[in-house]
Protein backbone atom coordinates (compact mmCIF):
# COMPACT_ATOMS: atom_id res chain seq x y z
CA UNK A 1 0.00 0.00 0.00
CA UNK A 2 2.50 2.55 1.39
CA UNK A 3 5.83 0.66 0.95
CA UNK A 4 8.79 0.67 2.89
CA UNK A 5 9.42 4.36 4.26
CA UNK A 6 12.69 6.46 4.27
CA UNK A 7 13.44 7.97 7.70
CA UNK A 8 14.82 11.40 8.60
CA UNK A 9 16.03 12.17 12.42
CA UNK A 10 17.62 14.98 13.02
CA UNK A 11 18.76 15.36 17.00
CA UNK A 12 21.05 17.52 19.18
CA UNK A 13 23.92 15.93 21.04
CA UNK A 14 25.57 18.26 23.45
CA UNK A 15 26.90 21.17 21.25
CA UNK A 16 26.05 18.84 17.71
CA UNK A 17 23.13 18.91 15.05
CA UNK A 18 23.56 15.82 13.97
CA UNK A 19 21.20 13.24 11.66
CA UNK A 20 20.19 9.77 10.80
CA UNK A 21 18.54 7.32 8.27
CA UNK A 22 19.41 4.53 10.34
CA UNK A 23 21.65 3.24 13.52
CA UNK A 24 24.55 5.34 14.58
CA UNK A 25 26.70 5.69 17.74
CA UNK A 26 24.22 7.92 19.70
CA UNK A 27 21.17 6.56 18.71
CA UNK A 28 19.73 3.15 17.48
CA UNK A 29 17.03 2.13 15.68
CA UNK A 30 14.62 -1.34 15.78
CA UNK A 31 12.09 -1.77 13.15
CA UNK A 32 8.93 -3.66 12.93
CA UNK A 33 7.31 -3.66 9.29
CA UNK A 34 4.51 -5.79 7.42
CA UNK A 35 2.01 -4.80 4.99
CA UNK A 36 -0.39 -3.52 7.27
CA UNK A 37 1.94 -2.57 10.22
CA UNK A 38 5.24 -0.18 10.99
CA UNK A 39 7.00 0.64 14.08
CA UNK A 40 9.79 2.06 15.00
CA UNK A 41 11.96 2.79 18.36
CA UNK A 42 14.80 4.42 19.10
CA UNK A 43 17.46 4.00 21.84
CA UNK A 44 19.69 6.35 22.89
CA UNK A 45 22.99 5.70 23.93
CA UNK A 46 23.92 9.24 24.95
CA UNK A 47 21.29 12.02 25.97
CA UNK A 48 19.48 13.58 22.48
CA UNK A 49 16.59 16.01 22.02
CA UNK A 50 14.78 15.04 18.88
CA UNK A 51 14.24 17.75 16.56
CA UNK A 52 12.87 16.19 13.57
CA UNK A 53 11.22 12.67 13.34
CA UNK A 54 9.96 12.00 10.56
CA UNK A 55 8.81 9.00 7.96
CA UNK A 56 9.19 9.35 4.23
CA UNK A 57 6.73 7.46 1.46
CA UNK A 58 6.22 7.28 -1.93
CA UNK A 59 2.51 7.08 -3.00
CA UNK A 60 1.37 7.60 -6.59
CA UNK A 61 -1.97 9.47 -5.58
CA UNK A 62 -3.89 8.39 -8.80
CA UNK A 63 -6.22 10.96 -10.82
CA UNK A 64 -8.94 12.07 -9.26
CA UNK A 65 -7.77 10.77 -5.92
CA UNK A 66 -9.74 12.94 -2.60
CA UNK A 67 -7.11 13.35 0.77
CA UNK A 68 -8.95 13.12 4.18
CA UNK A 69 -7.25 15.76 6.10
CA UNK A 70 -8.59 15.74 10.23
CA UNK A 71 -8.27 18.50 12.22
CA UNK A 72 -5.78 18.88 15.12
CA UNK A 73 -9.29 19.49 17.91
CA UNK A 74 -12.89 18.79 17.46
CA UNK A 75 -13.57 22.00 16.32
CA UNK A 76 -10.19 22.54 13.36
CA UNK A 77 -12.19 21.98 9.75
CA UNK A 78 -12.27 18.60 8.58
CA UNK A 79 -13.08 17.22 5.24
CA UNK A 80 -11.83 15.48 1.95
CA UNK A 81 -9.53 17.94 -0.12
CA UNK A 82 -9.07 16.92 -4.15
CA UNK A 83 -5.96 17.98 -6.04
CA UNK A 84 -7.18 21.65 -6.70
CA UNK A 85 -7.93 22.25 -3.08
CA UNK A 86 -6.19 24.67 -0.63
CA UNK A 87 -6.10 23.92 2.90
CA UNK A 88 -5.64 27.09 4.52
CA UNK A 89 -3.59 27.98 7.82
CA UNK A 90 -4.72 31.24 9.85
CA UNK A 91 -6.11 33.98 7.33
CA UNK A 92 -3.77 36.61 6.48
CA UNK A 93 -6.07 39.73 9.21
CA UNK A 94 -5.00 37.56 12.58
CA UNK A 95 -1.68 36.09 11.21
CA UNK A 96 0.50 38.83 12.80
CA UNK A 97 0.90 40.40 16.85
CA UNK A 98 -1.72 40.46 19.35
CA UNK A 99 -4.40 39.02 17.28
CA UNK A 100 -2.30 35.87 16.21
CA UNK A 101 -1.86 35.39 19.38
CA UNK A 102 -5.75 34.72 20.16
CA UNK A 103 -6.46 33.18 17.24
CA UNK A 104 -3.84 30.64 17.27
CA UNK A 105 -4.29 29.86 20.44
CA UNK A 106 -7.25 27.30 18.89
CA UNK A 107 -4.94 25.10 16.83
CA UNK A 108 -2.25 23.63 15.39
CA UNK A 109 -0.95 26.91 13.51
CA UNK A 110 2.36 26.64 16.10
CA UNK A 111 3.76 23.52 15.40
CA UNK A 112 2.04 21.97 12.39
CA UNK A 113 3.03 23.13 8.94
CA UNK A 114 0.47 25.12 5.79
CA UNK A 115 2.03 24.83 2.44
CA UNK A 116 -0.87 26.38 1.01
CA UNK A 117 -0.29 24.36 -2.30
CA UNK A 118 -3.18 23.14 -4.38
CA UNK A 119 -3.82 19.41 -3.67
CA UNK A 120 -1.26 19.62 -0.23
CA UNK A 121 -3.04 19.02 3.02
CA UNK A 122 -1.90 17.72 6.68
CA UNK A 123 -4.33 14.87 8.83
CA UNK A 124 -3.63 14.60 12.59
CA UNK A 125 -3.45 10.95 14.04
CA UNK A 126 -4.82 9.22 10.71
CA UNK A 127 -5.53 9.85 7.00
CA UNK A 128 -7.16 7.76 3.70
CA UNK A 129 -6.70 8.59 0.32
CA UNK A 130 -10.03 7.98 -1.41
CA UNK A 131 -9.72 6.18 -5.38
CA UNK A 132 -11.96 4.72 -7.23
CA UNK A 133 -11.01 1.51 -5.73
CA UNK A 134 -11.77 2.53 -2.30
CA UNK A 135 -9.57 3.57 0.50
CA UNK A 136 -6.25 3.67 1.11
CA UNK A 137 -5.68 4.31 4.75
CA UNK A 138 -3.15 5.13 7.23
CA UNK A 139 -3.33 5.33 11.08
CA UNK A 140 -1.75 5.97 14.56
CA UNK A 141 -2.08 3.12 16.82
CA UNK A 142 -0.22 5.26 19.98
CA UNK A 143 -0.41 9.52 20.14
CA UNK A 144 0.35 9.03 24.19
CA UNK A 145 4.69 10.06 23.72
CA UNK A 146 3.35 12.31 20.98
CA UNK A 147 1.16 13.59 17.97
CA UNK A 148 1.51 11.81 14.68
CA UNK A 149 0.56 14.24 11.70
CA UNK A 150 0.29 12.66 7.92
CA UNK A 151 1.20 15.23 5.28
CA UNK A 152 0.17 14.78 1.73
CA UNK A 153 1.93 16.08 -1.24
CA UNK A 154 0.41 15.21 -4.38
CA UNK A 155 2.77 16.87 -6.76
CA UNK A 156 5.74 15.01 -5.16
CA UNK A 157 3.97 12.25 -5.23
CA UNK A 158 5.01 11.63 -1.09
CA UNK A 159 3.33 10.68 1.92
CA UNK A 160 5.78 12.36 5.07
CA UNK A 161 4.48 11.27 8.48
CA UNK A 162 6.05 13.67 11.36
CA UNK A 163 6.02 13.26 15.09
CA UNK A 164 5.75 16.07 17.23
CA UNK A 165 8.38 15.45 19.83
CA UNK A 166 8.90 18.95 20.82
CA UNK A 167 9.87 19.24 24.18
CA UNK A 168 11.49 15.59 24.71
CA UNK A 169 14.68 14.19 25.65
CA UNK A 170 16.24 10.97 25.37
CA UNK A 171 18.42 10.01 28.26
CA UNK A 172 21.02 7.70 27.88
CA UNK A 173 19.95 4.08 27.79
CA UNK A 174 15.61 5.08 26.91
CA UNK A 175 14.14 3.11 24.68
CA UNK A 176 11.24 5.14 22.87
CA UNK A 177 9.15 4.24 20.53
CA UNK A 178 8.33 6.77 17.61
CA UNK A 179 6.02 5.21 15.77
CA UNK A 180 3.23 2.68 15.98
CA UNK A 181 1.40 2.75 12.34
CA UNK A 182 -1.50 1.02 10.61
CA UNK A 183 -2.19 0.64 7.20
CA UNK A 184 -5.19 -1.08 5.27
CA UNK A 185 -7.14 -0.99 2.05
CA UNK A 186 -10.99 -1.57 1.68
CA UNK A 187 -14.59 0.16 2.14
CA UNK A 188 -14.92 3.28 4.40
CA UNK A 189 -16.39 1.17 7.27
CA UNK A 190 -14.51 -1.39 6.21
CA UNK A 191 -11.24 0.24 7.58
CA UNK A 192 -12.28 2.07 10.07
CA UNK A 193 -13.15 -1.34 11.88
CA UNK A 194 -10.11 -2.50 10.94
CA UNK A 195 -8.31 0.46 13.07
CA UNK A 196 -10.65 0.98 15.57
CA UNK A 197 -10.17 -2.72 16.19
CA UNK A 198 -6.50 -2.31 15.70
CA UNK A 199 -7.16 -0.01 18.77
CA UNK A 200 -9.01 -1.80 20.72
CA UNK A 201 -11.46 0.27 22.63
CA UNK A 202 -14.50 -0.44 23.86
CA UNK A 203 -17.82 0.37 22.38
CA UNK A 204 -19.55 3.78 24.07
CA UNK A 205 -21.81 2.72 26.64
CA UNK A 206 -24.97 4.79 25.05
CA UNK A 207 -25.50 4.98 21.52
CA UNK A 208 -27.90 8.38 21.66
CA UNK A 209 -28.64 11.39 23.83
CA UNK A 210 -31.54 13.37 22.57
CA UNK A 211 -32.47 16.42 24.84
CA UNK A 212 -31.60 20.80 25.02
CA UNK A 213 -28.90 22.71 25.68
CA UNK A 214 -29.10 26.27 27.01
CA UNK A 215 -26.06 28.22 25.04
CA UNK A 216 -27.55 28.65 21.12
CA UNK A 217 -30.60 31.33 22.09
CA UNK A 218 -29.68 33.14 25.20
CA UNK A 219 -26.18 32.27 25.39
CA UNK A 220 -24.27 33.31 28.67
CA UNK A 221 -27.90 35.05 29.59
CA UNK A 222 -29.62 32.70 31.45
CA UNK A 223 -30.89 32.33 34.70
CA UNK A 224 -32.91 30.21 37.11
CA UNK A 225 -36.41 31.53 35.81
CA UNK A 226 -35.21 30.99 31.91
CA UNK A 227 -34.11 27.82 32.42
CA UNK A 228 -36.70 26.50 34.72
CA UNK A 229 -38.78 28.00 31.60
CA UNK A 230 -37.11 25.80 28.77
CA UNK A 231 -37.02 22.69 31.27
CA UNK A 232 -40.68 22.87 31.43
CA UNK A 233 -41.41 23.51 27.83
CA UNK A 234 -38.97 20.52 27.26
CA UNK A 235 -41.14 18.53 29.30
CA UNK A 236 -44.63 20.09 27.82
CA UNK A 237 -43.23 19.57 23.93
CA UNK A 238 -42.72 15.56 24.73
CA UNK A 239 -40.50 14.99 21.63
CA UNK A 240 -38.68 11.92 23.37
CA UNK A 241 -35.57 14.46 24.78
CA UNK A 242 -34.14 12.36 27.62
CA UNK A 243 -31.24 14.97 28.44
CA UNK A 244 -31.50 18.69 29.63
CA UNK A 245 -28.11 20.38 29.32
CA UNK A 246 -27.20 23.20 31.03
CA UNK A 247 -24.48 25.55 29.28
CA UNK A 248 -21.93 28.61 30.38
CA UNK A 249 -24.02 31.52 32.65
CA UNK A 250 -24.27 29.63 35.76
CA UNK A 251 -20.69 30.37 37.22
CA UNK A 252 -19.74 33.76 38.65
CA UNK A 253 -16.66 33.47 36.65
CA UNK A 254 -15.14 31.09 34.45
CA UNK A 255 -12.63 28.94 36.94
CA UNK A 256 -14.96 29.79 39.54
CA UNK A 257 -16.85 27.25 39.46
CA UNK A 258 -17.91 26.44 43.34
CA UNK A 259 -19.19 30.56 43.43
CA UNK A 260 -22.60 30.44 41.91
CA UNK A 261 -24.42 33.89 40.87
CA UNK A 262 -26.48 34.42 43.97
CA UNK A 263 -29.08 36.81 41.49
CA UNK A 264 -28.97 34.42 38.60
CA UNK A 265 -29.66 31.07 40.12
CA UNK A 266 -30.59 31.90 43.85
CA UNK A 267 -32.26 28.21 44.52
CA UNK A 268 -28.55 26.83 43.53
CA UNK A 269 -27.42 24.57 41.41
CA UNK A 270 -28.45 21.36 43.59
CA UNK A 271 -31.75 22.79 43.09
CA UNK A 272 -32.26 23.01 39.76
CA UNK A 273 -30.67 19.25 39.15
CA UNK A 274 -32.93 18.02 41.33
CA UNK A 275 -35.78 19.75 39.07
CA UNK A 276 -34.78 18.76 36.20
CA UNK A 277 -34.32 14.90 37.38
CA UNK A 278 -38.06 15.76 38.94
CA UNK A 279 -39.21 16.07 35.45
CA UNK A 280 -38.15 12.66 33.96
CA UNK A 281 -34.76 14.38 32.48
CA UNK A 282 -30.68 13.85 33.51
CA UNK A 283 -28.78 16.64 34.27
CA UNK A 284 -25.77 17.97 32.11
CA UNK A 285 -23.62 20.76 33.46
CA UNK A 286 -21.11 22.42 31.25
CA UNK A 287 -17.58 23.98 32.64
CA UNK A 288 -14.34 24.76 30.91
CA UNK A 289 -11.67 23.12 33.36
CA UNK A 290 -8.30 23.96 32.28
CA UNK A 291 -9.23 27.81 31.84
CA UNK A 292 -10.05 30.66 34.49
CA UNK A 293 -11.22 34.18 32.98
CA UNK A 294 -8.96 36.85 33.88
CA UNK A 295 -11.09 38.80 36.40
CA UNK A 296 -12.04 35.15 38.03
CA UNK A 297 -11.23 34.70 41.65
CA UNK A 298 -9.17 32.00 40.72
CA UNK A 299 -6.47 34.12 38.77
CA UNK A 300 -6.32 36.40 41.04
CA UNK A 301 -5.58 34.08 44.27
CA UNK A 302 -3.65 31.28 42.34
CA UNK A 303 -1.26 33.33 39.91
CA UNK A 304 0.47 30.09 40.37
CA UNK A 305 -1.64 28.14 38.69
CA UNK A 306 -1.38 29.75 35.95
CA UNK A 307 0.34 28.02 32.56
CA UNK A 308 3.39 30.48 32.02
CA UNK A 309 5.24 31.06 28.88
CA UNK A 310 8.28 33.34 29.05
CA UNK A 311 7.42 34.66 33.06
CA UNK A 312 3.35 35.60 31.65
CA UNK A 313 0.41 33.59 31.93
CA UNK A 314 -0.79 32.24 28.52
CA UNK A 315 -3.98 32.81 26.83
CA UNK A 316 -6.22 30.38 26.13
CA UNK A 317 -9.68 32.07 24.98
CA UNK A 318 -10.23 34.95 23.86
CA UNK A 319 -13.84 34.68 25.19
CA UNK A 320 -15.02 36.07 28.79
CA UNK A 321 -12.79 39.43 28.39
CA UNK A 322 -9.48 36.99 27.85
CA UNK A 323 -8.87 33.77 30.03
CA UNK A 324 -6.15 31.89 31.21
CA UNK A 325 -4.80 28.75 30.42
CA UNK A 326 -4.47 26.54 33.89
CA UNK A 327 -1.13 24.57 34.45
CA UNK A 328 -2.73 21.15 33.88
CA UNK A 329 -0.01 19.47 35.56
CA UNK A 330 0.06 21.81 38.81
CA UNK A 331 -1.15 19.43 41.67
CA UNK A 332 -3.02 22.30 43.55
CA UNK A 333 -5.09 22.98 40.13
CA UNK A 334 -6.18 19.25 39.96
CA UNK A 335 -7.23 18.97 43.75
CA UNK A 336 -9.09 21.91 42.83
CA UNK A 337 -10.57 20.20 39.75
CA UNK A 338 -11.39 17.24 41.68
CA UNK A 339 -13.16 19.06 44.40
CA UNK A 340 -15.12 20.69 41.83
CA UNK A 341 -16.03 17.50 40.17
CA UNK A 342 -17.25 16.11 43.09
CA UNK A 343 -19.25 18.56 43.73
CA UNK A 344 -21.53 18.71 40.98
CA UNK A 345 -21.70 15.00 40.26
CA UNK A 346 -21.59 13.84 43.72
CA UNK A 347 -23.38 16.90 45.94
CA UNK A 348 -25.28 18.50 43.08
CA UNK A 349 -26.10 15.29 41.28
CA UNK A 350 -25.63 16.31 37.57
CA UNK A 351 -24.74 13.42 35.41
CA UNK A 352 -23.28 14.92 32.86
CA UNK A 353 -20.42 17.57 32.36
CA UNK A 354 -19.90 18.84 29.05
CA UNK A 355 -16.54 20.07 29.25
CA UNK A 356 -15.38 22.64 27.17
CA UNK A 357 -11.67 24.22 25.44
CA UNK A 358 -9.78 21.26 26.74
CA UNK A 359 -6.91 21.39 23.94
CA UNK A 360 -6.13 24.43 26.60
CA UNK A 361 -4.22 21.53 28.50
CA UNK A 362 -2.20 21.52 25.83
CA UNK A 363 -0.81 24.56 24.12
CA UNK A 364 2.65 23.39 24.19
CA UNK A 365 4.88 21.36 25.29
CA UNK A 366 6.44 21.57 29.62
CA UNK A 367 8.53 19.93 31.71
CA UNK A 368 10.32 17.38 29.15
CA UNK A 369 6.41 16.22 28.01
CA UNK A 370 5.21 16.87 24.28
CA UNK A 371 1.85 18.16 23.70
CA UNK A 372 0.49 14.03 23.15
CA UNK A 373 1.85 13.54 26.22
CA UNK A 374 0.79 16.14 28.33
CA UNK A 375 -2.82 15.95 26.59
CA UNK A 376 -3.69 12.20 27.17
CA UNK A 377 -2.61 12.59 30.81
CA UNK A 378 -5.23 15.40 31.39
CA UNK A 379 -7.98 13.18 29.33
CA UNK A 380 -7.21 10.60 31.86
CA UNK A 381 -7.64 12.68 34.93
CA UNK A 382 -10.54 14.06 33.23
CA UNK A 383 -12.28 10.42 32.70
CA UNK A 384 -10.93 9.55 36.29
CA UNK A 385 -12.61 12.85 38.43
CA UNK A 386 -15.94 12.10 36.19
CA UNK A 387 -16.01 8.55 37.24
CA UNK A 388 -19.33 6.81 35.86
CA UNK A 389 -20.93 9.38 34.91
CA UNK A 390 -21.16 10.98 31.25
CA UNK A 391 -18.59 12.84 29.52
CA UNK A 392 -18.97 15.19 26.51
CA UNK A 393 -16.27 15.98 25.29
CA UNK A 394 -15.96 20.26 23.29
CA UNK A 395 -12.72 21.64 21.46
CA UNK A 396 -10.48 18.73 22.52
CA UNK A 397 -7.81 17.26 20.31
CA UNK A 398 -9.49 14.36 18.90
CA UNK A 399 -7.21 11.45 19.62
CA UNK A 400 -6.79 11.22 23.31
CA UNK A 401 -10.88 11.79 23.28
CA UNK A 402 -10.82 8.22 22.14
CA UNK A 403 -12.35 5.66 24.66
CA UNK A 404 -12.24 8.89 27.56
CA UNK A 405 -15.01 10.82 26.58
CA UNK A 406 -18.82 9.18 26.06
CA UNK A 407 -19.64 11.77 23.44
CA UNK A 408 -17.68 14.37 21.90
CA UNK A 409 -18.16 17.38 18.93
CA UNK A 410 -16.59 16.75 15.88
CA UNK A 411 -17.27 20.39 13.75
CA UNK A 412 -16.98 23.61 15.32
CA UNK A 413 -19.89 25.35 16.83
CA UNK A 414 -22.92 26.49 14.73
CA UNK A 415 -24.10 29.85 13.85
CA UNK A 416 -27.15 31.28 14.11
CA UNK A 417 -27.20 32.21 10.52
CA UNK A 418 -27.01 29.46 7.97
CA UNK A 419 -25.18 31.88 5.05
CA UNK A 420 -21.40 31.98 6.56
CA UNK A 421 -20.70 35.43 7.98
CA UNK A 422 -17.46 37.75 6.84
CA UNK A 423 -15.53 36.56 10.00
CA UNK A 424 -15.18 33.37 8.79
CA UNK A 425 -13.22 33.66 6.27
CA UNK A 426 -10.93 35.93 7.95
CA UNK A 427 -9.84 34.25 10.78
CA UNK A 428 -8.83 30.43 11.75
CA UNK A 429 -9.74 26.93 11.17
CA UNK A 430 -12.04 26.86 14.29
CA UNK A 431 -14.35 29.63 13.66
CA UNK A 432 -18.18 29.65 14.88
CA UNK A 433 -19.60 28.39 11.28
CA UNK A 434 -22.66 25.85 10.32
CA UNK A 435 -20.63 25.12 6.62
CA UNK A 436 -17.79 24.17 9.16
CA UNK A 437 -19.53 22.25 11.44
CA UNK A 438 -21.64 19.93 9.02
CA UNK A 439 -18.13 19.73 7.05
CA UNK A 440 -16.53 18.70 9.80
CA UNK A 441 -19.30 16.66 11.18
CA UNK A 442 -20.43 14.98 8.34
CA UNK A 443 -16.14 13.52 7.32
CA UNK A 444 -15.73 13.28 10.91
CA UNK A 445 -19.12 10.44 10.94
CA UNK A 446 -16.87 7.57 10.97
CA UNK A 447 -16.14 8.14 14.67
CA UNK A 448 -19.17 7.58 15.65
CA UNK A 449 -19.97 4.36 17.87
CA UNK A 450 -16.30 3.75 17.32
CA UNK A 451 -14.26 6.34 19.33
CA UNK A 452 -17.41 7.50 21.04
CA UNK A 453 -20.76 9.08 20.18
CA UNK A 454 -20.47 12.22 18.07
CA UNK A 455 -21.88 15.26 19.01
CA UNK A 456 -22.59 17.15 15.25
CA UNK A 457 -23.70 20.00 17.79
CA UNK A 458 -27.60 21.63 17.69
CA UNK A 459 -30.24 21.90 15.15
CA UNK A 460 -32.92 24.63 15.58
CA UNK A 461 -36.96 24.68 14.92
CA UNK A 462 -37.55 27.73 16.24
CA UNK A 463 -38.81 30.88 14.35
CA UNK A 464 -37.14 33.60 16.12
CA UNK A 465 -33.15 34.65 16.66
CA UNK A 466 -32.33 33.01 13.59
CA UNK A 467 -31.04 33.54 10.28
CA UNK A 468 -32.43 30.13 8.89
CA UNK A 469 -35.02 29.30 6.20
CA UNK A 470 -37.52 26.72 7.31
CA UNK A 471 -35.84 24.26 4.61
CA UNK A 472 -32.44 25.02 6.19
CA UNK A 473 -33.68 24.37 9.67
CA UNK A 474 -35.28 21.11 8.04
CA UNK A 475 -31.93 20.04 6.68
CA UNK A 476 -29.60 20.07 9.40
CA UNK A 477 -32.19 18.55 11.76
CA UNK A 478 -31.92 15.61 9.18
CA UNK A 479 -28.46 15.25 8.87
CA UNK A 480 -27.83 15.60 12.41
CA UNK A 481 -30.03 12.58 13.09
CA UNK A 482 -28.35 10.95 10.52
CA UNK A 483 -24.46 11.63 11.07
CA UNK A 484 -24.59 11.84 14.90
CA UNK A 485 -26.20 10.34 18.36
CA UNK A 486 -26.40 13.11 20.42
CA UNK A 487 -29.14 15.04 19.18
CA UNK A 488 -29.61 18.56 20.65
CA UNK A 489 -32.19 21.95 20.07
CA UNK A 490 -31.47 25.34 21.96
CA UNK A 491 -35.26 26.48 21.92
CA UNK A 492 -38.01 26.34 24.11
CA UNK A 493 -39.94 23.86 23.03
CA UNK A 494 -42.61 24.70 24.41
CA UNK A 495 -43.17 27.45 21.80
CA UNK A 496 -43.07 23.97 19.55
CA UNK A 497 -46.35 23.70 17.02
CA UNK A 498 -46.96 20.66 16.05
CA UNK A 499 -44.94 20.68 12.87
CA UNK A 500 -41.97 21.12 15.03
CA UNK A 501 -42.57 18.68 17.30
CA UNK A 502 -42.96 15.69 14.42
CA UNK A 503 -39.18 17.14 13.09
CA UNK A 504 -37.84 16.47 16.25
CA UNK A 505 -39.56 13.49 17.01
CA UNK A 506 -38.63 11.91 13.84
CA UNK A 507 -34.94 13.05 14.45
CA UNK A 508 -34.75 11.90 17.88
CA UNK A 509 -35.66 8.84 16.89
CA UNK A 510 -34.06 7.86 13.83
CA UNK A 511 -31.52 4.70 13.56
CA UNK A 512 -29.03 5.41 10.49
CA UNK A 513 -26.20 3.14 9.41
CA UNK A 514 -24.06 5.27 7.56
CA UNK A 515 -22.06 3.86 5.02
CA UNK A 516 -20.61 6.47 2.87
CA UNK A 517 -19.42 10.60 3.11
CA UNK A 518 -18.20 11.86 -0.23
CA UNK A 519 -18.10 15.05 -2.19
CA UNK A 520 -20.72 14.83 -5.44
CA UNK A 521 -19.29 18.31 -6.34
CA UNK A 522 -17.83 21.14 -5.06
CA UNK A 523 -19.24 21.95 -1.35
CA UNK A 524 -21.99 18.98 -2.15
CA UNK A 525 -22.20 16.58 0.50
CA UNK A 526 -23.83 12.85 0.06
CA UNK A 527 -24.48 10.46 2.24
CA UNK A 528 -25.14 6.99 2.04
CA UNK A 529 -27.33 5.24 4.96
CA UNK A 530 -29.55 2.27 5.81
CA UNK A 531 -32.58 2.30 7.78
CA UNK A 532 -34.59 -0.17 8.92
CA UNK A 533 -32.37 -2.50 6.36
CA UNK A 534 -32.94 -0.07 3.49
CA UNK A 535 -30.69 2.08 1.63
CA UNK A 536 -30.90 6.00 1.06
CA UNK A 537 -28.76 8.68 0.02
CA UNK A 538 -28.84 12.15 1.39
CA UNK A 539 -27.35 14.88 -1.00
CA UNK A 540 -27.25 18.70 -0.25
CA UNK A 541 -25.06 21.91 -0.75
CA UNK A 542 -23.43 23.10 1.91
CA UNK A 543 -23.16 26.55 1.06
CA UNK A 544 -26.89 27.43 0.10
CA UNK A 545 -28.83 24.56 2.16
CA UNK A 546 -30.24 23.20 -0.55
CA UNK A 547 -31.79 19.62 -0.77
CA UNK A 548 -30.55 17.76 -3.64
CA UNK A 549 -31.69 14.79 -2.94
CA UNK A 550 -33.21 12.42 -0.33
CA UNK A 551 -34.53 9.28 -0.62
CA UNK A 552 -34.14 5.57 -1.66
CA UNK A 553 -31.23 4.51 -3.37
Amino acid sequence: MFGIPALKFAFRCGDDILTANGSRDEVEFTVEYSESAYRLWVLAHKEVTPLICELRYKYPYPAGATVYAGGYQSWTHSREYGATDVQKGLRLPVRFGVARKYAAAFGDYDFATYSLREGDCHSFYYTYVRDKDGLTFAGSLDESRGYTVFYHNRDGRQLKVVKDLDGLTLRAGERYKLFDLCFCKGTRNQVFDFYFGKLGLEKPREKKLCGYTSWYNLFGKIDEKSVMRDLDGLKKADIGATIFQIDDGWQAAVGDWLDIRDDKFPSGMKKICDEIHARGFKAGLWLAPFLCAKNSVIAKEHPDWLLQKNGKPVIGNVGWGGAYALDSTNGEVREYLKKVFDTVLSDWGYDMVKLDFLYAAAMFPKDGKTRGELMTSAMNFLRACVGEKWLLGCGVPLFPAFGTCDFCRVGSDVDLSFKERFFSKITNNEIVSTYNAMTSSAFRQHLDGRAFVCDPDVFFLRKDNLKFTAAQKKLLAKFNSIVGGVLFVSDDAGEYGEEEKIIARECFAREAEVTDVRYAAKDVAEIKYTQNGEPFVFRFNLRTGRILADGKA
